[in-house]
Parts: structure tokens; C-alpha cells; sequence
């Protein structure tokens, strides 16, 4: 079922008046947590509904229903901002790299050269966040600190110009465990300040983790961007197989 304009503004003023509570309980600077609406399997409708309720950051999985979708959302929203949330096969950073603007599932080393070879010939830059694992449950992510600090230095390095390492993303396992979330976050905040002291040439601040079931926690431990879809959109209507 397609929520309606109403729906999707009361939903995005709940979800913001939640963010703000859980950041002063949590003792953190009110407004230090961005939104990023995930409207991946909702229609275009629904995208432009939240956009005129105020929201400008949204995050999708698949390149080729973002494509379809933006390409039409910018010629009369321009200022919106569309982030690459789902694991990017290498034949589809083309398409990514000329429809967002900061790719949150950078999880190998040659994704990154690749979205470097593409931002080059459109002559573009791309903010990426560095995916982490820390829950057994997820299939993605670097899955070891070495493996990160390679990809980083890669970048230190200054063979990816076009590609500007902004932070980091995770994804806690799917439980109801509130400690074994904690420790999802936590782990991902402790290596991202690892990571960060050990290359300041970059302003890595950025901490995607947290979605509509954990945001709360997420916020507690430090995210400065929680990723929400159903809580903002209702259930998702997947498309048939």
C-alpha cells in the first residue's frame, strides 16, 4: 500500500522529533544526525511527497531503479541528495557515478578504482563511506581493520583524485539483542576513530549506521547519519519476481 503526502510528512516529523529526543538523552549536539530517507522499492510519488515535507538526502540500493527514478527527481529537484546504499557490482559504478552523489557501500578495493575510472571520464568527484563488517548476519563490508587501512591509504595515496573517503558504514546484525547492537556500533565507532587519527588528511566524520529498528542505539554510539525506509514510507512494495 503507497502511504499518501500526509502519511510521509507525520512520519518524517516523528522520525525527526525521535532523532532530536534520543540526541539530548544521548548528551549529543541537537542536529548532529542527518536523515537519510531510503526509498529503495517505493515509487518516484512517494520520493517527491518527502521532498516537498523537507527531506533531501535519500539512499537506494539498486543502481538501475535509482537511475530511473533521480533522473527524473532532479529536473524539478535539483538540491536532492541521492546516496548509493546497496553492495555495487562493478558493472553498475557507470551508472552510479552519474546519478549520486556519495556511494556508502565502498567495500574493496577495487570498487574504488573503479568509481575512480568513472568519475574521471564524467569528470566528476564522489564522497564514498568505507563499509565495515561487524555482524554476522551482513555479506558485505571490509571484513578485517587491514583490509580498510589499505583501501584508505590507497586513497592517501592520491590514486583515486576524484574519489573523497568521507566515513563509514555498517549494519548491525538483524536481532533483538539491544547489546549485541551496541557492540555492532560501538565496534564500527571505535575503528572509524582508528581509522580517522591515523589518516587526518581526511575528514572522515561522517558515521552512516542505524536503521529503522535501531537507529536509537545507533545514535547512542556515535552515528551521524541513520538510514530509515518503512518507518518513514510503510512496507515496501517489492517488485514481483
Amino acid at each position: 500500500m503507497i502511504m499518501n503526502c500526509i502519511d510521509i510528512r507525520t512520519n518524517l516529523e516523528k522520525i525527526k522529533n525521535s532523532i532530536t529526543d534520543v540526541e539530548r538523552l544521548s548528551g549529543r549536539e541537537t542536529g548532529s544526525v542527518k536523515l537519510l530517507a531510503v526509498s529503495k522499492f517505493h515509487p518516484v510519488e512517494s520520493v517527491i511527497d518527502a521532498i516537498k515535507a523537507g527531506q533531501v538526502m535519500f539512499g537506494e540500493n539498486r543502481v538501475q531503479e535509482a537511475f530511473s527514478k533521480f533522473e527524473e527527481i532532479y529536473k524539478t529537484y535539483p538540491k536532492t541528495e541521492l546516496h548509493i546504499i546497496g553492495t555495487l557490482q562493478k558493472n553498475k559504478v557507470g551508472h552510479a557515478v552519474k546519478i549520486c552523489s556519495c556511494i556508502e557501500s565502498v567495500d574493496r578495493l577495487d570498487l574504488i578504482q573503479e568509481i575512480e575510472k568513472y568519475c574521471l571520464s564524467n569528470n566528476k568527484t564522489i564522497r564514498i563511506l568505507f563499509e565495515y563488517h561487524t555482524g554476522e548476519d551482513s555479506k558485505s563490508g571490509f571484513t578485517s581493520y587491514e583490509s580498510l587501512e589499505e583501501a584508505v591509504a590507497y586513497c592517501a595515496e592520491g590514486k583515486s583524485p576524484h574519489v573523497i573517503p568521507s566515513g563509514f558504514m555498517t549494519m548491525a546484525p538483524f536481532t533483538k539483542d539491544e547489546k549485541v547492537i551496541h557492540t555492532s556500533f560501538s565496534s564500527m565507532r571505535k575503528t572509524a576513530e582508528k581509522i580517522c587519527q591515523e589518516f587526518p588528511q581526511f575528514s572522515m566524520e561522517n558515521l552512516s549506521m542505524g536503521m529503522s529498528e535501531d537507529y536509537r542505539i545507533a545514535i547512542e554510539e556515535g552515528a551521524t547519519e541513520v538510514r530509515i525506509g518503512t518507518a518513514i514510507f510503510g512496507e515496501r512494495e517489492y517488485p514481483a519476481s
